[in-house]
């Protein structure tokens, strides 16, 4: 399975590459007016440190020097392990000239309906709420 996604708002939308690896995931977030790789984030499931019951995720993450992206990397490979205990790695490289602080938060606004999007597509692909 591979495909890509795009949020389809206003302004600041994102795209992402999503590829199964057996039971892992590989993702690619972009977007803006040069697109490229700032950050890498690597995420592992694991059982919540409140709740055993409940599946958390571990990140470690990159970045390259002057970039920004390691906040999205990290949430976004976090939150996708997390939801389908699975074994995460994303890539995030966004780039928009003269960003406000409004801007910047719609880009993080629009990472996360991104994310949501993902999660939801691989559940309804594989058939089950939750991946094993």
């Amino acid at each position: 399975m591979e495909w890509k996604v795009k949020t389809e708002k206003v302004s600041y939308n994102l795209e992402a590459f999503v590829k199964d690896i057996g039971q892992d995931f590989l993702i690619a977030v972009w977007g803006g007016e040069r697109p490229h790789i700032g950050a890498v984030a690597v995420a592992q499931p694991r059982p919540s440190l409140k709740d055993e019951r409940v599946t958390s995720a571990t990140a470690s993450v990159f970045c390259f020097l002057g970039h920004k992206e390691d906040i999205i990397a990290k949430e976004t490979a976090e939150r996708i392990s997390s939801a389908l205990n699975a074994n995460v790695t994303v890539t995030a490289g966004i780039h928009w000239d003269n960003m406000d602080d409004t801007a910047i938060g719609l880009v993080v606004e629009n990472s996360r309906d991104l994310v949501t999007m993902i999660i939801e597509r691989i559940r309804a692909e594989k058939g089950v709420s939750r991946i094993l």
